[in-house]
């Protein structure tokens, strides 16, 4: 994989006495790929990617948002009028996340069609599903951050369908709002859980998917 002139170079030595970075080069460059392979086994990379975008430029809007029911709305304006490209990483934000939640359906329907759940893979399945309800939870904490009047509603209406639950209802709903209506203690909560605890959650199944692929390789057609 490294020319010459790169391995003979005591920088390159060094790291390969303490890492062996020649193995790890091999066993990433010659894994086998399956003759079956086509553009639709590329889904689950294109939502990594998508991923990918949405945290840098997630990452990116943090320095500016302000999460508070009074600044939460202006602070979103200022980032797409003031800041310097502010309009286009929000921008390339939103639409990223539209393209992962796509890419994430695909890909499962790409998965069930063609058997890849079966055995051995129902662990690597399980952890696919773990991912996809945490970014659907991303969409659902993501899109009240704004707090306008269609965040603020759609935050209303979801936190509230737990009510309908016998006996533990209501506390579902207090603890999805931090408190009995939604204001502040519900936007403190939904930005928590996505710009931390759902980044790292993901984090945590994207790596456990990721090697259960790498040890049990891509399943075979149909």
């Amino acid at each position: 994989m490294f020319s010459k002139q790169v391995t003979d170079s005591k920088v390159y030595q060094w790291f390969e006495e303490r890492l062996e970075v020649q193995a790890l080069a091999d066993d990433i460059t010659n894994k086998y790929v399956p003759p079956h392979v086509n553009i639709f086994y590329c889904l689950g990379g294109i939502t990594l990617v998508c991923f990918v975008i949405q945290f840098a430029t997630g990452f990116a809007m943090t320095f500016y948002y302000k999460p508070t029911v009074a600044e939460a709305f202006t602070s979103v304006q200022y980032i797409m009028t003031e800041v310097n490209f502010g309009w286009l990483i929000r921008s390339v934000h939103r639409w990223s996340a539209s393209m992962m939640v796509l890419m994430m359906i695909l890909h499962v329907f790409r998965i069930y069609l063609t058997g890849g759940f079966k055995k051995p893979r129902e662990l690597t399945w399980v952890t696919g599903v773990f991912l996809a309800v945490i970014t659907v939870s991303f969409g659902v904490t993501g899109y009240s951050l704004p707090w306008d009047q269609v965040g603020y509603w759609a935050v209303k209406i979801v936190s509230g369908v737990p009510s309908a639950i016998p006996v533990v209802g209501d506390l579902i709903v207090e603890l999805l709002r931090g408190g009995v209506s939604v204001g502040q203690g519900t936007l403190t909560r939904y930005y928590s859980l996505h710009t931390f605890v759902l980044p790292w959650m993901i984090a945590v199944f994207m790596l456990l998917h990721f090697l259960m692929i790498r040890k049990q390789g891509i399943s075979g057609p149909l």
